[in-house]
């Protein structure tokens, strides 16, 4: 089959790889028939996530269909539709009895595209598929469904469930690429008061507004003073850190009120410097964390209903032999405009690749 292989920092391609199959009896292997690109794909590109090795297949969203099973999996079966989790799930080990998927000890966790062969590609091997595919509702179509399979789970587990977002609060995130969009679109169920937005890119700034912040701020022009002016002087009661650099951190702990939360959900390649003779007195809480997808059930239910604005995010479409252009595309958004990229056979309804 062909997939996308990474070879080292800088270094990867659309290439022959070894067909995958049933190793264990808790295994499927899924036919990939839709998938993207996520920020933390670039991040392994650039050599910020050593664990993963040379000759690795990335990614890990997909949806596509069961073409076979092992012995053990006996909640899908081949011909079934599935959306592929980015988080595997022994469903014996301690973290996954609490529903704590992504600290797995039985060998899931975020182990896709980064430990063993991920999903950009044309087929898929899922360890414990029973717990880490979910089969689809005829009413949600792939490219709707393969944005639940990180993006909207993370956006809204890590960012607004972690930062305890609630009715009537002031909601600051900074960082308006496909993760950022979705928290704001995931606060807006919680019926805060007011999001602002913060980002360097003018189109995504109006993508923003568009799925729902009241306000937006250009990184350059004093974010942390709108913030006060809005406030009256107190801070943001929920900031949810978008990006991950060390310069968006230091800003998001600047902008919250005392008694407030910091919800950081990007993925840092380097230091960041915790500023704590200025936060230790103002009962600041900072939360981390990996993505469980213990949500991916109800957000599934939620698009179905269309409750997710999940089409707005995605902005540009291609085949799957075109993964070395979609990664173009991706990585230089200021350029391009993209939010979500997505590759398949059955997409349609958003901007061709052709157009741009």
């Amino acid at each position: 089959m062909k997939g996308y292989v990474f070879h080292g920092p800088g270094r990867s391609g659309w290439e022959d790889t070894p067909d995958p199959d049933v190793k264990e009896p808790t295994d499927a292997v899924v036919r990939v028939d839709a998938v993207t690109i996520c920020g933390t794909d670039l991040h392994i590109l650039k050599g910020d996530v050593p664990e993963v090795r040379p000759g690795t297949v990335l990614g890990h969203e997909a949806v596509g269909e069961i073409v076979e099973v092992g012995t053990d999996v006996h909640t899908v079966r081949p011909g079934d539709r599935v959306l592929v989790s980015c988080i595997t799930a022994c469903g014996r080990c301690r973290y996954c009895r609490e529903g704590v998927y992504g600290q797995c000890l039985g060998g899931g966790g975020w182990i896709l595209g980064h430990l063993i062969n991920g999903t950009q590609a044309e087929y898929v091997r899922v360890p414990y598929a029973d717990l880490s595919v979910h089969p689809l509702p005829g009413a949600v179509t792939d490219q709707d469904a393969v944005l639940l399979a990180d993006i909207f789970p993370t956006a809204y587990e890590v960012g607004v469930l972690n930062g305890r977002v609630r009715p009537g609060d002031t909601v600051v995130v900074v960082g308006a690429g496909p993760i950022g969009l979705a928290a704001v679109a995931t606060a807006r169920l919680f019926a805060p008061e007011r999001i602002l937005v913060v980002d360097l890119a003018a189109a995504r700034l109006e993508a923003a507004r568009e799925i729902g912040a009241e306000a937006v701020a250009d990184a350059r022009e004093q974010p942390e003073q709108l913030v006060a002016d809005l406030t009256g002087g107190l801070g943001a009661d929920v900031v949810i850190e978008a990006v991950g650099v060390p310069e968006t951190f230091e800003m998001c702990t600047r902008m919250v009120r005392p008694g407030g939360h910091v919800a950081n959900v990007g993925v840092h390649g380097k230091p960041a410097s915790l500023h704590l003779e200025d936060l230790w007195i103002k009962n600041v809480t900072i939360t981390t964390g990996l993505v469980d997808t213990r949500s991916t059930p109800t957000l599934l239910r939620m698009t179905a209903s269309g409750r997710l604005p999940t089409a707005q995010l995605v902005t540009h479409t291609f085949p799957l032999e075109r993964m070395e252009e979609a990664y173009e595309v991706f990585s230089g958004a200021a350029d391009t405009g993209a939010l979500k990229v997505v590759l398949g056979s059955s997409q349609s309804g958003v901007v061709a690749a052709d157009a741009v």
